[in-house]
Parts: C-alpha cells; sequence; structure tokens
C-alpha cells in the first residue's frame, strides 16, 4: 500500500511530525476501514477526491501460503490495473506479487484475477506513475512534491516507489452482478422504502387528527 515507513536505503528523509500524522491518517483509514468495506463489497463508498480511488489486492504469501489482503490506491492504464510501493520494493505485498504472479483485485463493484509484473520500461513506467499521482491526491501528498511533466523527477520516484502492473486474466463475480447480494438488497429496499414512507405519513396523520 501507500506506505507509512520506508523501507528502502535510498529513501527520502525521515518524514515532519505533519508528515508522519498524514501517514498514520491514511494507514488507519487504509487498514480499518479500506479493508472491511472493499472486502464486503462498499469499495464505491470509500472513494473521494482526498483518498482517491482504492482496491484490495490479495497475494499469496511467499512463505506461508497464507493469502494476505492490501488496499493500494491504483489507476487504470493501457488495460492494465497499476499500482505502486510506497514502501519500497522490500514491501510485502509488493515482493509475494513478485515471487507469485496470481493475485486477486477488488475494485470498486468489480473482482478480478490478474498476473502481476513489475513495469520496468521507463516510458511506461513514467505514464503509470503521472496516472497514478493525479489519481491519488493523499497518497501523493505522503509521498512528497512530485513534478509530473518532469521526467526526471518520475525516475526519481520510481527508484523508490517501484510500479506493478496487473493484467487481468479472469472476471470474478462480485456482489452487483447477478446473484451477488447487491440486487437483493436493492430490491428489497426499493419494496421496503415506499412501505415504510407510507407507514411515517399515516402515523403523521393520526397524530394531526389527535
Amino acid at each position: 500500500m501507500m506506505s507509512l515507513v520506508t523501507t528502502h536505503a535510498d529513501a527520502p528523509a525521515r518524514p515532519a511530525p505533519l508528515d508522519r500524522l498524514q501517514r498514520r491518517a491514511f494507514y488507519t483509514f487504509s487498514r480499518r476501514l479500506a479493508v472491511p468495506m472493499l472486502g464486503a463489497g462498499f469499495g464505491s463508498l470509500v472513494v473521494t477526491d482526498i483518498t482517491g480511488s482504492l482496491l484490495l489486492l490479495t497475494t499469496i504469501d511467499r512463505t506461508t501460503g497464507d493469502l494476505k489482503r492490501t488496499p493500494l490506491g491504483y489507476a487504470v492504464v493501457g488495460g492494465a490495473v497499476v499500482v505502486m510501493s510506497g514502501s519500497g520494493p522490500k514491501a510485502e505485498w509488493f515482493r509475494n506479487a513478485l515471487a507469485d504472479p496470481r493475485v486477486e483485485v477488488v475494485l470498486p463493484g468489480t473482482r478480478l484475477r490478474g498476473s502481476a509484473s513489475p513495469v520496468t520500461d521507463p516510458a511506461r513506467r513514467r505514464t503509470a506513475l503521472r496516472a497514478l499521482l493525479e489519481s491519488m491526491p493523499m497518497p501523493s501528498l505522503i509521498l512528497g512534491e512530485q513534478s509530473i511533466d518532469d521526467d526526471t523527477s518520475l525516475d526519481e520516484l520510481a527508484a523508490r516507489c517501484p510500479v506493478l502492473a496487473i493484467t487481468p486474466t479472469a472476471v470474478l463475480p462480485g456482489p452487483f452482478d447477478p446473484r451477488g447480494w447487491a440486487p437483493k438488497l436493492n430490491t428489497w429496499l426499493a419494496v421496503a422504502a415506499p412501505i415504510a414512507l407510507g407507514a411515517v405519513a399515516v402515523a403523521a396523520l393520526r397524530r394531526r387528527r389527535h
């Protein structure tokens, strides 16, 4: 995810107190709110202009074989979902994806199975970083000042924060797809809402008569 603590030898100096507060706030939001809501199919409710769009990446732990879930900011570039590691190449989810590229992604309203690979081509990587920085206001602030028009600045960022591209290999059924829970919930609300409103209206009329 957009990391809270850099773990790379060439990482920037230790952040100022306000930067650390921003990182902690984003970490708390991601772990405490984004993960459960994305996992439950409510990803569209955590998408804002401040946090940007978030996905839930599931990787296979390279040592235990367990499934690991990580919330990440993302962009869609050239038919692939791209993410970057704010903690550098030592981030656990990044290393897991390199060891086993079979991943699953929960996007707001969509679940995908995909194959992950690092983006090493400089031009493609700059395009991905520009899209990511433009789509993630809060993580972009945490990473520090970056000029999306300056190739050198983007290359320096890429040296600290590697980019991963996830190429979809299958679309998985999600909560908003046929037989998912969302259509059932919407149907129930469509029926229950008028009944509830009618009951409230009748109760109000009775109170007025008395």
